[in-house]
């Protein structure tokens, strides 16, 4: 709990350790059902098609099978990096 007034979401105070272990197992559950997109499209025959979901809506358009691979390699990639930040981080709080 902040004392003297200080809240969390106004920014005024160090964002709390839960936050940080939450955004962490965010990550990592992020991270997990990345890796099952890049899996299943790296797995699909040539001649099978793929769909992306529109966001925001229930539409579905025709997309390119390694297109939609490297994306989800690239998301992939930028998740894990910012997992490895967050740990960095949480490092250096711990040595100082």
């Amino acid at each position: 709990m902040p004392s003297r007034g200080e809240r969390p979401e106004d920014g005024a105070g160090p964002v709390p350790a839960e936050s940080s272990t939450l955004h962490k197992e965010e990550l990592s559950s992020k991270i997990k059902e990345q890796k099952v997109v890049v899996d299943e499209l790296s797995n699909l025959k040539k001649n099978r098609k793929v769909y992306r979901q529109q966001q925001n809506s229930n539409i579905f358009f025709l997309a390119d099978r390694t297109e939609m691979l490297s994306e989800s390699k690239n998301t992939l990639d930028e998740l894990r990096k910012e997992y490895q930040e967050l740990e960095n981080s949480e490092k250096t709080k711990i040595k100082k």
